[in-house]
C-alpha cells in the first residue's frame, strides 16, 4: 500500500511540474513576442475578416490584404498553411507582399480562426474544395496559390479535382516543403508521430505541452535555426488542437498526388525546400521539379521544414520570382 501512495505522489509531482514547466515556457514565449519578426510582433499581423463557407458547412476564417493602389494589377496570391499550423506561417512574407498584390490568407478547417472538423472530414478532397471555394470568393483576376506543407497537398488535390482552375484562374503556384507521395516510410519524424496518434486526450495534450519545444527543435527547423524563429514554430504549433494531429494524419501514408502534377505544368511553378527538412525531405521537393515540366527549384540550405520562418527572405525571393514570371 505504501508503495501505491508513494508512487502516485511521485507521478502527481512528475505531472505538477511538467505542467508549471509547461506554463514558465509559455510565459516565457509571451514575453519575447514583442521581440520576434523585428518591428512587428509574431502573431499581429491581422488583415480584413472574411468567413468563407464550406460544403459541409464548416467556417473557414480568411483574411485579405488589399493591395496599393499601383499594386493592384489584378493579381491574387492565395496562402495556404499547412499541418498543425495556421496563417501566421506566412508572417514574414506577408510583410514582404502587403501592398503589392491582393493577399489571401486561409485557416484551413480545424485549423486557427477556422470551424473544426473531424476525420470524417479532414481528407484532402475537403481541403481542395475549400480552397476552392476561397479562390472563388476572394480570388480577384489571376490567383498564384501559396501552399506549404499539407497546403501543398491542398494545392495538388485542387489540381486534380479542379483542373479546369489551372491556365485559366489559377496562373501560378509555389510549393513549400511538401510532397506528391512516398511519403511516410522512410521518414523517421511520420513514423515516430505515427505513436502519438494513436493516442489521444489528456496524455496527448500533456505529451505536447511538455515536450513540443524540444519536438519543434529537432523536427520542425534546421539545426542552425534563430532560437527566435523556433520559438514562432513553437508558438504557433503548439496553439493548434491535439485532435487535427489524429484527423489529419491519415493523408499521409496513403499519400498519391503524382497523377495532378501534368496539370500543374499549365502553370508556372517554383518548389522550394529546406535542405535540412526532415519532415518532407529534398528528394521529394527534387521529385515534384523532376515531375512537373518547366518547375524551376529553390534549396534553401539549412533549413528546416519551416523554411518560411527560418529564412524568409529566400522564400519571399522565390515568391517574388514567380509572381514575376506570371505577371
Amino acid at each position: 500500500m505504501k508503495r501505491i501512495t508513494t508512487a502516485a505522489v511521485t507521478a502527481a509531482a512528475f505531472a505538477g511540474a511538467g505542467v508549471a514547466a509547461s506554463l514558465l515556457r509559455r510565459q516565457r514565449i509571451v514575453e519575447r513576442r514583442r521581440h520576434l519578426g523585428g518591428d512587428v510582433p509574431f502573431g499581429s499581423v491581422r488583415g480584413e475578416r472574411h468567413t468563407v463557407v464550406a460544403q459541409d458547412g464548416t467556417e473557414l476564417n480568411v483574411e485579405v490584404d488589399e493591395p496599393d493602389a499601383d499594386g493592384d494589377d489584378g493579381l491574387t496570391i492565395v496562402f495556404v498553411h499547412g499541418w498543425m499550423c495556421d496563417q501566421d506561417t506566412w508572417h514574414f512574407q506577408r510583410l514582404h507582399l502587403r501592398g503589392s498584390a491582393r493577399l489571401v490568407f486561409v485557416d484551413q478547417r480545424g485549423h486557427g480562426a477556422s470551424g473544426p472538423t473531424s476525420g470524417a472530414n479532414s481528407d484532402l478532397s475537403h481541403l481542395a474544395d475549400d480552397l476552392a471555394r476561397v479562390i472563388a470568393a476572394h480570388g480577384k483576376g489571376r490567383v498564384v496559390v501559396v501552399g506549404h506543407s499539407m497546403g501543398g497537398m491542398a494545392t495538388m488535390q485542387l489540381a486534380a479535382d479542379f483542373p479546369e482552375l489551372f491556365g485559366g484562374t489559377v496562373v501560378g503556384v509555389a510549393l513549400v516543403g511538401t510532397s506528391a507521395g512516398k511519403l511516410v516510410r522512410g521518414t523517421p519524424a511520420l513514423e515516430r508521430l505515427a505513436w502519438f496518434v494513436r493516442r489521444s486526450g489528456p496524455v496527448l495534450d500533456w505529451g505536447r505541452a511538455f515536450n513540443s519545444e524540444t519536438v519543434i527543435r529537432r523536427w520542425a527547423v534546421g539545426p542552425d535555426a534563430d532560437p527566435q524563429r523556433a520559438a514562432m514554430a513553437d508558438e504557433m504549433i503548439s496553439r493548434a488542437p491535439s485532435r487535427v494531429i489524429a484527423d489529419f494524419y491519415p493523408n499521409f501514408p496513403s499519400l498519391d498526388l503524382f497523377d495532378a502534377l501534368s496539370t500543374l505544368a499549365d502553370v508556372p511553378v517554383t518548389v522550394v525546400c529546406g535542405t535540412s527538412d526532415l519532415l518532407t525531405p529534398p528528394k521529394h521537393s527534387r521529385r515534384l521539379a523532376e515531375a512537373i515540366d518547366g518547375a524551376r527549384l529553390v534549396l534553401v540550405e539549412g533549413a528546416g521544414h519551416m523554411v518560411m520562418l527560418e529564412d524568409p527572405d529566400d522564400v519571399s525571393d522565390a515568391i517574388d520570382a514567380l509572381v514575376e514570371r506570371v505577371r
